[in-house]
């Protein structure tokens, strides 16, 4: 397997080897791939691109973005984004405008200590590359004012320095974003550089994983042994790629050199592999009930075997429903995949997972761990019960996933209990049950729509409100829970947590509280026998309806990738 650099400078930033002379150098040293990753620009990569096609080598796109946190610098890579589009190039335009505007105020300090300098000086001495810092250490070193690099940093160009101007504050989670978006893997570059201890490094790591990032440098020019384990260890902590590179500067970092470092880096071809993997693999979100589900609560051997066909291929199923997380497992059950799903793992299967209570709970089936949850107080509970009370109102809540606490033993909860199989307590205080924030309420009124739409106003205007979303799961049931749940939220949360893609997420759904989620994916689906409103915000409707396999329908278009299958 051969070695490849995945950040990598240019003169189009502060490298001093051309696009070219990149390419036939590391086509000299046996490269099998390359990424250019010049800071804060995109400049080189057509003429990068267009110069390797006839070269054993291939060219990863990229860029090195400089951003902001807790008043250091913190460097994000992205690789494979695509930088034509309007998403990317526009926020470029932005920062480097603010570089710009910088650079100007830069040159004006320095004027005032008698330094003869003008922007238009650097321009024509650097053409071509995006003026950084380093770029005014070789002009004042050319000119006379300084004698080595060290010192224009020192007195004039250093964070410290009265003379130093402070960018736009551009932040990781920011830029993150917008590789997502371009189509992009965000990578943490080089995070032992940043000076942060142990454990600082690890919160900085898990708030950009929370914010999609899906990578981190693993292999870098100046790790340590111990350095490669560290990172290496929060790379499986928060489930991100592993990525590296020298990140070589030709002569402005003497003694670096591509692929190899200081001597003892090596990135393996199989990091580039997984990459890869990444920008292909899909997820599937469900509905259940009136989506994957049949009338009688079934689903057919054709759809059945479609799902697996898409796990086989490394694709991944999300279950995601209003329901508690014990009902979905027993779902789950009579879909009967999970072991068959199990066993194709180790060939490279993808996973299940659910997001249960409306996107509350996020959880690993074939782990059989909690990935995430958000919930509502105990507090808030309790006047939400209180609110149905004095209306009349059917309401219930869940008591650590496994029981039902309803508000009185009644028609609805007897109904709502012939498809949720769950123990149930009758209280009006539930916080007495509840040892752990519950996940969701649900408002039922079997008979009268209009009874739950005005008590979904009365919770909306009050000061609960502000923290709570409620929608409706079909015609009786309207469902509460927190505002950072939502099958949308999940959705994007479970992308992110698998390293996957928004544009590769599909969902289907067949009612209002499937909105979200429909509109947060890459491919949002209505199923045929969905209401009015989901299929006016979704990209696809299908043809069939849930009691004739509309699911499989959706894997084999926008999962597989195919034509409709016969039947």
């Amino acid at each position: 397997m051969g070695a490849i650099d995945l950040h990598v400078h240019s003169v189009r930033s502060d490298g001093t080897y051309t696009p070219r002379e990149l390419v036939d150098y590391a086509v000299q040293k046996g490269l099998k791939a390359m990424a250019l990753t010049d800071h804060d620009t995109v400049d080189g990569l057509e003429e990068i691109i267009e110069y390797a096609k006839d070269k054993p080598i291939e060219i990863i796109p990229g860029i090195e973005y400089s951003t902001e946190y807790n008043g250091r610098d913190v460097h994000i890579v992205g690789l494979f984004i695509d930088y034509k589009a309007p998403v990317f190039s526009d926020y470029l335009a932005r920062f480097l405008q603010s570089r710009t505007d910088r650079n100007l105020k830069l040159c004006a300090n320095l004027r005032n200590v008698g330094i003869d300098i003008a922007y238009e000086d650097l321009l024509a001495a650097y053409p071509g590359a995006v003026i950084t810092r380093a770029h005014y250490a070789g002009w004042l070193l050319d000119n006379g004012y300084v004698k080595s690099r060290n010192e224009a940093f020192d007195r004039y160009l250093g964070d410290h320095t009265p003379y130093f101007v402070h960018r736009e504050k551009i932040t990781p989670e920011e830029v993150i974003d917008v590789t997502r978006r371009a189509g992009g893997i965000p990578i943490l570059a080089h995070p032992t550089l940043y000076g942060l201890g142990s454990e600082q490094l690890d919160l900085l790591v898990k708030r950009l994983k929370a914010a999609g990032l899906m990578g981190i440098e693993t292999g870098y020019s100046s790790y340590s042994p111990a350095d490669e384990r560290m990172i290496k260890a929060l790379a499986k902590k928060y489930r991100l790629l592993q990525s590296g590179g020298s990140d070589f500067h030709g002569e402005n970092k003497p003694g670096l050199d591509l692929a190899n470092g200081y001597g003892r880096l090596y990135v393996p071809e199989k990091f580039l592999d997984a990459l890869k993997g990444a920008l292909k693999t899909k997820i599937l979100f469900t509905d259940l009930d009136g989506t994957l589900l049949t009338s009688d609560k079934t689903i057919s051997e054709r759809t059945r075997a479609r799902l697996l066909d898409m796990i086989r291929e490394g694709n991944s199923l999300a279950l995601a429903s209003g329901r508690p997380l014990e009902s979905i497992l027993e779902v789950l059950d009579r879909l009967d995949i999970k072991e068959e799903v199990g066993k194709m793992q180790a060939d490279g299967a993808g996973g299940i997972y659910i997001t249960a209570y409306n996107g509350a709970m996020l959880y690993d089936c074939m782990k059989d761990e909690l990935i995430s949850e958000s919930c509502v107080s105990a507090e808030a509970v309790q006047r939400i019960f209180d609110m149905a009370r004095e209306r009349g109102m059917h309401v219930h809540t869940y008591a650590d996933g496994a029981r039902i606490v309803s508000i009185a033993e009644d028609k609805e909860l007897a109904y709502y209990r012939q498809y949720i199989h769950l123990p149930y307590a009758v209280t009006e205080r539930p916080k007495e049950f509840l040892s752990h924030e519950a996940y969701k309420l649900v408002a039922i009124d079997l008979e009268n729509r209009e009874r739950l739409e005005d008590f979904r106003r009365a919770v909306e205007a009050s000061e609960l409100g502000e923290g709570l979303t409620c929608a409706f799961s079909n015609n009786s049931y309207l469902e509460i829970y927190n505002k950072d749940a939502g099958k949308g939220n999940a959705l994007i949360k479970l992308c992110r947590e698998l390293n996957i893609l928004i544009r590769n997420a599909a969902a289907a759904g067949d009612e209002e509280n499937d909105i979200s989620m429909i509109e947060a994916a890459g491919t949002g689906a209505a199923m045929a026998n969905a209401g009015p409103k989901l299929k006016a915000c979704a990209d696809y409707v299908t043809k069939r309806d849930n009691d004739n396999d509309g699911i499989a329908e959706l894997i084999d278009l926008f999962v597989l990738g195919m034509e409709e299958r016969g039947l």
